[in-house]
């Protein structure tokens, strides 16, 4: 027997949804008993039943429990000195006895209470029926986790003694030394998952609440065997319900049809991607967006771009400005990742957008705006909102600059630098200045409005949100050296405060229920409650438009398998093109290339079977503006239920980098492709 035979598992680290969803991960795992004479499974009660049904059905195996009793520690009963299993088999883990002086009477009285509640459990689960007959047979245990291993040890001493033919110790999470301590007393094991470092066996679950006895007794009276079990549940992986439920989608621009059956009346559209450097998101985005304008009645575009840069373009796409072009009209987007918007995809867009709105102009059509949501703006912001005093309110603009002049002891656009010098003391707090510019800004705004008209009222409104951006990007700055989570909650909150006072400021111009495309990362589009990270308290822009918004919303998301995108290798780095590795097993992208459809859709909107393969917990890869493929794991991967998450997900197996406007010999050479280790 090999030592591949011998413990099977995953190497990753895997989070389930609850404990139904780790028996299915499991049952996969153990396929290679499907259809084997003398398979039985037991769960040892009660945590591993729910798992070892699953199992059971999925392998067309009986099922029955196996109890096993943890032996208490006296005035610490959580913390296990032993087990007792069915058969009155106990162990004892002899140094943890020795090192808490445990007397010999004590053990006894352990075992003897705990026994006791073993014999109620064993009479109260079966409801009269004997235990399964294990001689000579193929006995796989189940349980739904291992941390030190004292009552699977117990229970495999116990099965021992009835003579069975193999033993297989399965679980869904469990420390690496516990999987090879027990690869090496027991026929085979599988552990779907081996988180380093192992905090608790909870820690793998997101439902993790005690399984009462009414649902062992339920889940052990329900058959997991014959046709109505085992032949449906294993008719398809679930790689086939999404090639059966996909939309062929070319170039990831599905069929108008399902585009209009998703979309429906919503009056806020957010279209993600999964990098921010990959050609075929950026065009398939710029198509659906063409559609939902055309057709639909959407009238702006709002995208994950400093405010002021955007609304240069805002200005040039509406025929207004001194720009002659779209290539002139994105000369604003300077900062770090410069490619993100001065690419060719956005450039074509843009001229389009242009274009359509001359069209519009000629029969006294509204114009379509292009806006942006983000907050990094920080001192291009300032310098806007003092053009805007200068030409509207003199005295105003005069108050203006004392107030930010507060800043000045920084270099320009460093909005990090003077982060770290007010947030560890180095330099002043502007705070209170930014918040009294706003404050005025927002009491003078109506009467700033109504000087000449619409076109006056969207320049005080331009101006208000700068002002507004100063006085979040001051705060998000300062928070960027206190947290991760609190510091992208702001960014967030911001975009999403900026996105309602862009429909509310529509609104106000005569476009009733006016309707917005929004462009963003995925991990800005999602829904951060269907994501590991919203457990940490991270929200994102699709949460909180869900929530304000709710049927009147809809999120799509963009994944790849694999190809090129053009990212960067550190922070203000250089555009570089570079190979994207295939996606990792468990993840999201890995079920969608096994489905081999290339480019598709797939939506529970769409067809309802898609619902429960996108309903499982998997890994997903995000790719920002840096890329670093040699930390791909740690990097670039988060866990997932892509259902919730998203509405519906476009995924193009194969994609290729953005090309920047302005291409450098670096980015035209490209990277060599590398090969990296398996286990990252």
């Amino acid at each position: 027997m090999t030592q591949a035979r011998e413990m099977r598992r995953s190497s990753r680290r895997r989070i389930f949804r609850d404990r139904r969803e780790a028996g299915r991960v499991l049952a996969e795992l153990l396929s290679g008993y499907r259809g084997r004479e003398g398979v039985v499974v037991l769960g040892l009660a009660r945590g591993g039943v729910p798992v070892a049904w699953e199992v059971a059905a999925a392998l067309g195996a009986p099922l029955d429990t196996f109890i096993v009793r943890k032996l208490g520690a006296p005035g610490h009963e959580e913390f296990a000195v032993g087990a007792l299993a069915s058969g009155g088999r106990v162990v004892v883990n002899d140094d943890v006895v020795r090192g808490l002086r445990i007397t010999p009477q004590q053990l006894r009285d352990i075992a003897d209470r705990e026994g006791r509640e073993l014999i109620r459990r064993e009479a109260a689960y079966r409801g009269g029926r004997p235990p399964l007959d294990v001689t000579g047979k193929t006995v796989i245990l189940v349980d739904d986790g291992l941390a030190t291993g004292s009552s699977m040890l117990a229970a495999v001493q116990a099965l021992r003694e009835k003579e069975p033919a193999e033993i297989v110790v399965a679980v869904p999470a469990a420390p690496e030394s516990t999987c090879r301590e027990f690869a090496g007393i027991v026929d085979d094991v599988v552990c779907a998952s081996m988180p380093t470092p192992f905090l608790a066996v909870g820690e793998s679950f997101w439902d993790f609440r005690q399984v009462t006895d009414d649902e062992v007794r339920e889940l052990l009276a329900t058959p997991t065997t014959g046709s109505a079990t085992a032949a449906v549940r294993i008719a398809e992986t679930a790689a086939e319900v999404i090639a059966r439920t996909a939309v062929v989608a070319p170039s990831g621009v599905p069929p108008r049809a399902v585009l209009d059956e998703i979309v429906g009346d919503a009056r806020v559209v957010l279209i993600g991607e999964s990098s921010h450097g990959t050609a075929e998101f950026y065009r398939a985005r710029a198509e659906i967006t063409k559609w939902l304008i055309e057709e639909k009645g959407f009238c702006a575009v709002a995208a994950e771009a400093d405010w002021p840069d955007a609304y240069r373009v805002n200005r040039y796409v509406r025929g207004l400005g001194q720009d002659a072009s779209a290539d002139d009209a994105l000369k604003s987007f300077e900062r770090f990742p410069a490619w993100m918007w001065r690419n060719t995809v956005v450039r074509e867009f843009v001229e389009w957008l242009h274009a359509h709105n001359a069209r519009r102009r000629a029969t006294d059509e509204r114009q379509i705006g292009f806006y942006g949501l983000d907050l990094y703006s920080l001192h291009r912001s300032m310098q806007e909102v003092i053009n805007y005093l200068e030409k509207v309110d003199p005295d105003a603009a005069v108050r203006a600059r004392k107030r930010y002049a507060c800043f000045d002891h920084t270099s320009a656009d460093d909005g990090q630098a003077y982060g770290f010098a007010a947030a560890f003391g180095a330099g002043l707090s502007c705070e209170r200045q930014a918040i009294e510019q706003l404050v005025e800004m927002q009491r003078n705004a109506v009467d700033y409005a109504r000087r000449d008209g619409l076109l006056a009222e969207d320049e005080a409104f331009y101006a208000k949100q700068n002002a507004l951006t100063v006085r979040n990007a001051e705060a998000y700055y300062r928070a960027m050296f206190g947290g991760r989570v609190t510091s992208w909650n702001l960014r967030d909150r911001h975009m999403a405060a900026t996105l309602q006072a862009l429909i509310a400021h529509l609104d106000r111009r005569g476009d009733d229920d006016a309707r917005i495309v929004v462009w963003a990362h995925n991990s800005h589009v999602g829904d951060a409650r269907a994501t590991e990270l919203g457990s940490d308290g991270q929200l994102t822009l699709g949460q909180l438009v869900r929530e304000h918004y709710g049927e009147q919303s809809r999120l799509i998301g963009f994944t790849t398998y694999t190809g090129t995108v053009t990212a960067a290798s550190r922070w203000g780095g250089p555009a570089e093109r570079k190979p994207v590795i295939p996606a990792l097993n468990g993840s999201v992208e890995e079920l969608f290339h096994e489905a081999g459809k290339g480019e598709f859709l797939v939506s529970p909107m769409i067809s309802r079977a898609a619902a429960e393969p996108l309903d499982v917990v998997r890994l997903s890869r995000a790719i920002g503006v840096i890329y670093l493929p040699a930390t791909e794991r740690q990097s670039h991967y988060y866990h997932v239920r892509p259902g919730d998450q998203f509405d519906a997900i476009i995924h193009i197996d194969t994609t290729t980098a953005l090309e920047p406007l302005e291409v450098t010999s670096r980015w035209v050479a490209g990277e060599t492709p590398e090969t990296y280790p398996t286990g990252l």
